[in-house]
This record gives structure tokens, sequence and C-alpha cells, in this order.
């Protein structure tokens, strides 16, 4: 007999799970108190080192190895080593010096540890004198959104409160690009490349649509039995040959082909450097193969003062990190794509079709209006998610903008095989049910461009009557 609180639903189950919700939430603010109590503890711990050479005037040395001991005695009772503990010591006087109020907000539960490392990684990155005011507001942003979430935005914040422009600094770190090798085991070794984020994001999305083009045209290979394939990292392309042989070959090696998409991913990566093109492309002789025909996609989001050059801040690569304002400005005027989106209907942007399928023109709308996957917390680009009916379209659900939300694949399947709910209210703002009756408001992010009413015009003069005689 099934247990009643087996049962997803029931009294029991709820009644357990209401429990074990209870219980996170103590067990998160207990955990808190104790990693703050931690920071100041290794950050009194620092201090101690600090105090053990500053009354002798002694050298840089001298400390560091004070420092050391120290860290090195802390290490044994906290059974890490001693190089961690001094890196921590370190990191936590940052912290508790530096940016006592996100502390004190973390101490309180208003945020948690993510939050704070984020307000930390990306506030350390602006002069010192400027950390008070970048914590204030980022403590503030960090009470409303989640880690991965709000992480972007932090930066983007950081980036606008620095002295110097991000231009400026963009292209200095431009200059230290490079290509290096980390040997691995086993025979394996990584391949890191330092390029600006505009170029290694499109790098990863054009190997990703060609991963699965290989993926998913596999059964037509076959069954054509002219296929081709990799078979762990050795391209094997077919050949034009009289024989018989080759070709089967190629079909057996294509029909045995259980690569994932990382390492189909991998192995169109070494093709391209290797030869120059994809050895998997059919029709690599040609200038318009299956897989060379495809190109990376992005997503910037432009200011409306940056596009025009009044301002030379960061832009958004959605989902992502900043970019330089040069590089989006580049890909806004080269792209065919590019359109001005209203939220008003009367401008002519689709609202409404009584078909399923979304068109193409309110799925760019609907990417520049969510700009990344509605569930709370989520930070997945709109560009890699599944344009969702928020009420079922089997169910009676139109397929228009006020019914139409970008959800990742991961969150689209929750929706429909889980109990957790969801509505639309007014301005694209999702409110998400949980099981326990618990509800997340996730509003629609902040539109990229906003377009204010000009001023109206001066009524027209009337022309002057003419003088009697």
């Amino acid at each position: 007999m099934t247990d009643a609180a087996e049962t997803p639903g029931g009294e029991d189950y709820l009644a357990i799970l209401a429990g074990v919700v209870a219980d996170a939430g103590d067990v998160a603010v207990e955990l808190a108190r104790a990693q703050v109590q931690e920071l100041r503890m290794l950050a009194a711990a620092g201090r101690l080192a600090e105090a053990q050479t500053a009354q002798r005037n002694a050298r840089v040395q001298v400390h560091d190895m004070a420092l050391r001991s120290i860290a090195a005695e802390v290490g044994g009772v906290m059974r890490v080593t001693d190089r961690t503990v001094q890196r921590r010591i370190g990191e936590a006087r940052t912290m508790i010096e530096g940016f006592p109020a996100t502390v004190e907000a973390w101490e309180q539960g208003r945020i948690v540890r993510g939050r704070a490392i984020a307000i930390l990684e990306t506030g350390t990155s602006l002069p010192a004198e400027l950390w008070p005011e970048f914590e204030q507001v980022a403590i503030t942003r960090c009470e409303r959104d989640t880690p991965n979430r709000v992480r972007g935005e932090l930066k983007i914040l950081a980036h606008r409160m620095h002295p110097r422009s991000f231009a400026e600094r963009h292209e200095e770190a431009a200059a230290t690009r490079c290509v290096r090798i980390v040997p691995g085991r086993d025979g394996m070794s990584d391949v890191i490349a330092t390029v600006p984020t505009v170029i290694a994001e499109g790098i990863h999305d054009r190997l990703t649509q060609q991963a699965r083009a290989i993926i998913d045209t596999r059964d037509e290979r076959i069954a054509a039995r002219g296929g081709i394939g990799v078979a762990f990292g050795a391209a094997v392309t077919q050949r034009d040959s009289d024989s018989d042989s080759d070709s089967e070959d190629a079909a057996v090696i294509v029909a045995t082909d259980n690569r994932s998409a990382d390492q189909v991913r991998a192995d169109v990566f070494a093709d391209l450097l290797l030869a120059g093109t994809p050895t998997l492309d059919d029709t690599r002789d040609t200038s318009a193969g299956p897989l060379g025909a495809i190109r990376a996609r992005v997503q910037v989001l432009v200011p409306a003062a940056t596009l025009t050059g009044e301002d030379d801040g960061p832009c958004d690569l959605t989902g992502r990190s900043p970019i330089d304002p040069a590089t989006a400005r580049t890909l806004a005027g080269g792209t065919h794509i590019w359109e001005r989106l209203f939220h008003d209907p009367t401008t002519g942007v689709t609202v409404s079709t009584d078909s399923y399928r979304v068109p193409s023109g309110m799925r760019r709308f609907l990417q520049a209006r969510d700009q990344h996957c509605r569930f709370p917390g989520c930070r997945v680009a709109a560009i890699r998610c599944e344009v969702d009916h928020t009420h079922d379209h089997a169910l009676g659900g139109r397929t228009e903008l006020t019914n139409l939300a970008h959800l990742c694949q991961r969150h689209h399947s929750m929706k429909q095989f889980t109990a957790w709910r969801v509505r639309q209210l007014k301005g694209g703002v999702l409110e998400w049910t949980s099981p326990l009756g618990r509800t997340y408001r996730e509003d629609a992010p902040t539109p990229a461009v906003a377009f204010t009413p000009a001023e109206p015009p001066p009524p027209p003069i009337a022309p002057a009557e003419p003088a009697p005689f």
C-alpha cells in the first residue's frame, strides 16, 4: 500500500514538505550567523598578524611570516592548508573592513552569502573610497533578487561608477588577450583563450548550434548511408570513391555515434581550429555547407545614449556580463535584424495571433522584454529559452504578448510536470505559486530602451484677417 506521504499533493505530503521548508529557513539563519562569525575570526587573525609587526616597523617579509604562522595555526584547527587560510584571511579583512554594511545585511538575513560575495567581487574593482556608496546601492538590489541574477547588474553598476571609462579599461584589458594550455590528466589538456566577452559568447554559441545540427541529423545521415562522424575526436570524412566499403564504414561510424553535446562541441572546436572549416560538414568544399553556414548569435542590450555616442558606458550581453560600447555599436550597425520595438500595439508590433506558432516579430519583442528565463532567480538568456504559453495553448490559452514568456527548458518542464503554477499579470509580471502556496513575483526586467512623449507642438497661428478698405 502506498504511503500517503509519498503522494504529491496529499495532506501528509504537504505537511512534511512544509516542515522541510521551515527547517530550511531556520538552518539558513543559523548558517549565515556562523559564516559571519567565521569571517570575523579570520579578519581578527589578520589584524593580529599586522599588530605583531606594526610596533617594530618590520619589513613586509616579517609581516608575511607572522601571517603564515597564524594561518598555519588556524588551518590546523580548521583542517585546511595554511595557504587557503591565508587567502581567506585577506578576503575576510576586505569584507569586514571594506564592506561593513554588507556584512551586517548578511548577518541579519537580508542577503545570503552568495549575494555578499557578489558585492565583494564586483565592488573591489572600484577604488576603495567608492566602496561605501557602491555597497549601499548593491545591498538594496540584492535584497530583491538571487545572486546569479543580480551579479550582472552589479558589474554594470561598478563599471558605471568607476572614475575611468569602461571603454578605456576594456582597451587595456584586450591587450592581454592570449591562448594558453593547462596540462590535465590522462593525456588531456585545457585550451584556454582569453578574448573579449562577446567573442567568447559567440564562439560558444556557434559551437553549440553546430553540435546540435550534427546530433539532430544522425538518423537522416544513417538513412542516406553517406553520413560522416567523429569517434573520440578523430575526424572521418566521406570520400568520393566507387568502393562500397568506404560508404559502409562511414555509415557504421554514424550509427554508433553516441557522443554527448559537450563531446561533439569539443570535436567541432578542434576541427575548426585544425582544418579551418568543420571536417564534419558534408558540403565543406562549397561556400554554404550546413555547418559552415551556421553563424554565432549574441543578444546585446545597448542604451540609446551609448548607441548615439553620448555615453561611453558598458553594454549588457544579456545573461552574461558587460561588453565595451565600441563592440556593441559595431554589432548594432552590422546586424540584419536590428529594429525598433514598441510596447504600443498601434506601432505595428504583432501582439496576438490565432496560431500556436509565435511569429518572428513577436518573438523578438519578447526577447527584448524578457531578456532571460522568467522563473525567479534564473538568468539563462532569452535566446536560449523557449517561448511558453503561460496559460497552455491546448487549454485555450492564446498566442498573445500577455500570455507569453521565456522559460528555459528546466523551468518549462517544471511548470508542466510539477505542482508549480504561474499566471501573468499586467506589464509582463509573472506570479509563481509553489506547491505550498507560497507566491513569488517575477517582474519584467528593466527595458533596454524607454520612450518618453515629446512636447506637444504649438497650435498653428491663424492667418490675419485682411484689413477692410
